[in-house]
């Protein structure tokens, strides 16, 4: 089984987060980042939890050529005027960065999928160096399921280097958020060790010009290729959307991916693969057999518009309803394993736990560790 160690956090944690470039531990006045306690697991977990997150991701790659040729985009509320956009995305095979595969798991039983944050997952660089630094204080002897760095280094030489070519990568978040901006910047500090030419802009700082029919910065230099922490529901609803079709910008997490941040792939994966070892029975209607189940919608983020019961009343639109399966508890405090894909392979998880079975924006990141 996974197990939950209580240890002594170090007597300078906050200069060593601090010297690493980890500022947003604490947040509302509540610990986000916890070493007073760590997840110990086996290497045999380990190798199966990278074994089930591989063979998800091309489950889910699968899906989106199914979703795309079956012509079933609007079955997840994608715009009909982004039809085209998405299906152009994925048959130029439009390279992808990062996901992350939420999952229960207690380390006896088989991991299932929560959910896929596929286009704007954060705690990356926490998984990535934060936890990692933490290890070679606490013991560099023990191991981490964590090669993210390297991964994210490898997928921006190749892929993404080809993608941007000779151009500037922007690399674009919301203001006023500090977990996004220090996850936006780690990624440009590796596209910049893998040799690309990036910039910083905000997204409210992202302009259009109308004479040129282009995307522009602050100087009225031309965006052409730019990497949006800022999700793709919100993107295309923006009143600049349209002119995503015609600017010839092209974007990082590619439009493609529209289909995998949708919880509506939840019940369209158990159609394609019923009884899967891997994931939870999911529905786009309630079951009435007496089980409780979480309605989700299809667009929502850190817990939010999560509802649990065994009888659901009106159903709103855009909800799927996935069998409600408990986190495990470890003295009170509700672990959910996030297991990262790094240009398509499993590199490296975190863990984020919480004193309630729902995960939020507020929830404990807790360090990992197997010998």
């Amino acid at each position: 089984m996974v197990r939950r160690r209580v240890t002594n956090i170090r007597n300078n944690w906050k200069e060593k987060l601090e010297g690493v470039g980890f500022h947003f531990y604490e947040m509302e006045g509540l610990p986000y980042w916890d070493e007073s306690a760590y997840y110990e697991f086996s290497s045999g977990q380990i190798d199966h939890l990278e074994a089930v997150t591989n063979e998800l991701y091309e489950m889910c790659i699968e899906l989106v050529g199914h979703v795309i040729k079956e012509d079933l985009l609007a079955d997840l509320a994608i715009p009909e005027g982004f039809h085209d956009y998405v299906r152009r995305s994925w048959e130029a095979d439009e390279p992808s960065i990062y996901g992350r595969f939420d999952f229960w798991y207690d380390g006896k039983s088989e991991p299932k999928l929560l959910e896929f944050n596929a286009d704007t997952p954060t705690a990356l660089f926490e998984a990535s160096v934060v936890q990692y630094y933490w290890l070679q204080d606490f013991d560099s002897r023990n191991d981490q399921f964590n090669s993210l760095h390297e991964g994210l280094l490898e997928v921006m030489k190749e892929g993404i280097k080809d993608f941007v070519g000779p151009q500037v990568l922007y690399f674009s978040c919301v203001k006023e958020s500090l977990e996004d901006y220090t996850t936006v910047e780690y990624l440009r500090d590796v596209a910049i060790q893998a040799g690309l030419n990036t910039a910083h802009i905000f997204i409210d700082d992202v302009g259009y010009d109308s004479g040129s029919g282009r995307f522009v910065d602050l100087s009225d230099g031309g965006i052409n290729r730019m990497f949006k922490l800022y999700p793709w529901e919100w993107l295309i609803r923006e009143p600049f959307a349209k002119q995503l079709l015609t600017s010839g910008i092209r974007l990082l997490e590619p439009a493609w991916k529209m289909v995998l941040s949708n919880k509506a792939i939840l019940p369209l994966l158990w159609e394609r693969y019923p009884a899967h070892k891997n994931l939870l029975p999911a529905y786009f209607r309630p079951p009435r057999d007496g089980r409780h189940y979480v309605q989700k919608p299809f667009f929502s983020r850190e817990g939010e518009g999560i509802y649990v019961s065994d009888r659901f009343g009106i159903v709103p639109p855009e909800v799927i309803f996935q069998e409600y399966r408990e986190l495990p508890s470890h003295d009170g405090n509700y672990p959910v394993v996030g297991s990262w894909i790094i240009g398509g392979e499993a590199r490296g998880m975190g863990i984020r736990e919480d004193t309630t079975t729902i995960t939020n924006n507020l929830s404990r990141f807790v360090p990992h560790l197997f010998g």
